[in-house]
């Protein structure tokens, strides 16, 4: 995150203030460093796990295509003997079947892989409210310590327990889904 200086700053001023709580507000932007680079990471993760998923599913679905391609082309082959008086073999027609049957199975692991891929988005965009709330608080507390004012601590760490609050919910998401 982009807060190096912010922190370098903090510190340097809680080191030279004459003010204790400084101090305490260096120690909340570390905490909430930390946490939002918790966060950071899982939001990272799962919009990565949210592409695979879907990368996956796209490519159950071309196989899906494949199998009904085949299908297609039998179908087509049966119709014309049809056509022509002839009869199509057994072996046609059960390859017909069992493609139909495999589009089935094909369908449902796609759809899984669908909805696996929107879980993990959901969950993606809940933890990057999270860091946002993170890297807000970390930059009012800052302000708190280079302006000397207390309330914007204070402000700050309504802001983390935002942030703290999104993390904690991305997670009970990941122990109820």
């Amino acid at each position: 995150m982009p807060l190096e200086q912010v922190h370098e700053d903090m510190h340097h001023h809680a080191h030279h203030s004459s003010e204790r709580w400084v101090a305490g507000v260096a120690l909340t932007a570390a905490i909430l460093a930390a946490l939002a680079a918790v966060a950071s990471l899982l939001s990272g993760h799962h919009a990565n796990e949210a592409m695979l998923c879907q990368l996956r599913a796209s490519d159950q679905w071309a196989y899906y295509q494949a199998k009904g391609i085949k299908s297609s082309i039998i179908s087509s082959k049966v119709e014309l003997l049809k056509s022509m008086g002839k009869e199509a073999s057994e072996s046609d027609k059960e390859k017909i079947a069992k493609y139909q049957e495999e589009q089935q199975d094909i369908s449902k692991e796609a759809k899984e892989k669908e909805a696996e891929s929107a879980d993990h988005l959901s969950r993606h965009v809940v933890l990057s409210r999270g860091v946002t709330l993170f890297q807000v608080a970390i930059s009012v507390a800052a302000i708190s310590a280079l302006t000397k004012r207390r309330v914007f601590w204070f402000v700050g760490m309504v802001f983390g327990l935002g942030g703290t609050f999104f993390l904690i919910y991305s997670m009970l998401m990941q122990v109820h889904g």
